[in-house]
């Protein structure tokens, strides 16, 4: 008899092994429990740590709470002035209702997927090719709202969302090259024709001051002496001012014309006698 009893205390307790290993469940800190039992949603999600189910009846899903970090594969679209584009994105998402993400929607990340995907398509036929290459912060918040407004339901929201690349045609590539070495030389052409204006006002006004005081056009004439003789040359050029010419020619006419010498005065000449 006791025999019998202590054999059955070992099944009993076998069992109750079994079923406790069976019906353990973890758990991790970063994930939440959603029960179904017997097909039914259970209303309490299970918290992080040690939980137990009722084994072939319950059925224990985890759901990851983490940021989600995914790709957007690259969409080739065409946007609103007709540029042929190539433009991929990333997405940052996390499940914020447990419950939602498993029972309403057949699987979270590949809903998310094909949404960003979508959304991604009809923001480049909305846009410019000037706004996706430098206004990619208001893109990327239209994009957030297209993609969080249905993930809401899936109890998904969207955190961030971010165009990282836009491929263009290599013509275009070229086309835009031109356009900018255009634009360079432009500006190049007017800053040069701005800096010859600005020096020929003040050479404007360098002359004039020279102009009344005839010294210091000798004083600027010995300056470029000097810098040209700095150098190591053998032969030195002088330039001479056409106003220093102008300047001694009218120091010429100043002067006071001097007295003409007396004309000699005529003797008469012989006549000669005539033979008879």
């Amino acid at each position: 008899m006791v025999e019998e009893l202590l054999t059955a205390g070992a099944a009993v307790a076998a069992a109750g092994f079994v079923y406790v290993v069976s019906a353990a469940r973890v758990v991790k800190q970063y994930e939440r429990g959603v029960v179904l039992r017997l097909g039914r949603l259970r209303e309490s999600v299970r918290q992080p740590g040690f939980t137990m189910v009722v084994p072939g009846v319950d059925r224990l899903h985890k759901v990851n709470m983490q940021i989600v970090t995914m790709p957007v594969p690259a969409q080739d679209g065409i946007t609103r002035d007709n540029v042929t584009v190539r433009v991929d994105a990333v997405i940052y998402f996390k499940v914020i209702d447990a419950a939602d993400a498993v029972i309403k929607v057949e699987d979270y990340r590949f809903a998310v997927s094909q949404m960003a995907q979508t959304s991604l398509r009809s923001i480049i036929g909305k846009s410019d090719l000037d706004d996706l290459l430098s206004n990619r912060e208001k893109l990327n918040q239209g994009l957030e709202l297209m993609i969080d407004s249905p993930a809401l339901g899936w109890g998904v929201q969207i955190d961030r969302v971010e165009i990282k690349d836009v491929s263009l045609p290599e013509t275009m590539k070229r086309s835009m090259a031109r356009q900018a070495e255009a634009d360079r030389e432009r500006r190049a052409r007017v800053i040069n024709a701005d800096a010859e204006l600005q020096a020929s006002k003040k050479l404007a006004q360098a002359a004039h001051e020279m102009a009344d005081e005839p010294a210091a056009l000798q004083l600027r004439l010995l300056q470029t002496v000097v810098a040209v003789a700095a150098e190591k040359n053998s032969t030195l050029v002088l330039p001479f001012p056409v106003e220093l010419l102008r300047f001694l020619e009218k120091a010429q006419q100043a002067q006071p014309p001097s007295p003409a010498p007396p004309a000699p005065s005529a003797k008469p000449i012989p006549k000669r006698p005539t033979a008879a």
